[in-house]
């Protein structure tokens, strides 16, 4: 999981930051053309994959039956359910990058190279601490270490959306990206380890659900806050949100806050 999470943010720090760069020298549209040119790659890598596409045991049938018992063995798990809830909550409310325009332009004024940092920040966060996660192997107290991450992940967002200093919401996004990498790895791994393996295709399709949704409403509703408040006010709202919901999780779901496997 760690180094899935670093080829991952390894790609969303360097693409902004070249972006970023490309933009100031040649605009705006060279950027989608090389996006489009880079298709290409993942196509020819999708060409050379050799496989027989045949499945290793017995197959299981597509039908309501299979999603129902999908639902119901994530509701019937408090350590799934739980980790599930806290990862939409959090990035439901804490989506500071959804408003990283215009606090690159009329906030921080930074213009488009500067954006293109800003956009790379939380990546560079988020792959040294991959790094450190895949260095270390197992750990102790995971339940506490997710709870920690995700309230360094909202009070960052909070100083975000309040800073006006380049250098201070640069580290504040490189916060972000730790705590975000970190709850990731932690969440993902409880979850592979706690499902077995005939229902695990479901259970994944379940927190996708989640964990693709929370980000995307949070974007719209950062969106929809910042018209009526200004972007700051909703960033900071949002980062505040984020540490109330970790605060009711830990206190709430004690399985959650004393999970430790170390295996």
């Amino acid at each position: 999981m760690s180094l899935s999470v670093i080829m991952f943010q390894t790609s969303m720090m360097i693409g902004p930051a070249l972006a970023g760069i490309v933009i100031s020298q040649f605009g705006i549209g060279f950027v989608y053309l090389i996006n489009a040119i880079s298709f290409f790659s993942v196509i020819a890598a999708l060409i050379l994959m050799k496989t027989s596409g045949e499945i290793e045991g017995t197959p299981s049938r597509v039908s309501l039956r299979a999603v129902l018992d999908g639902l119901a063995f994530v509701k019937s798990k408090t350590i799934i359910w739980s980790t599930t809830l806290l990862d939409f909550f959090s990035t439901f409310f804490a989506s500071a990058t959804a408003l990283l325009p215009i606090f690159a332009e009329n906030i921080l004024r930074v213009g488009p190279m500067g954006f293109g940092f800003l956009y790379a920040a939380p990546s560079i966060g988020a792959v040294l601490a991959g790094y450190v996660l895949a260095r270390m192997g197992t750990m102790k107290h995971q339940g506490k270490i997710l709870l920690a991450s995700v309230a360094m992940y909202g009070t960052a967002t909070m100083v975000f959306g309040l800073s006006k200093m380049f250098w201070l919401s640069f580290f504040a996004l490189f916060l972000i990206g730790i705590g975000d990498s970190i709850s990731v790895v932690i969440r993902s791994t409880i979850r592979q380890l706690t499902t077995p393996d005939h229902i695990r295709g479901r259970m994944s399709s379940v927190n996708m659900i989640f964990s693709m949704g929370g980000p995307q409403l949070g974007a719209f509703e950062a969106g929809v806050l910042a018209a009526a408040l200004g972007g700051p006010l909703s960033v900071a709202i949002g980062g505040a949100g984020a540490l109330a919901v970790t605060a009711i999780v830990a206190a709430k779901i004690p399985a959650l806050r004393n999970y430790s496997r170390e295996k």
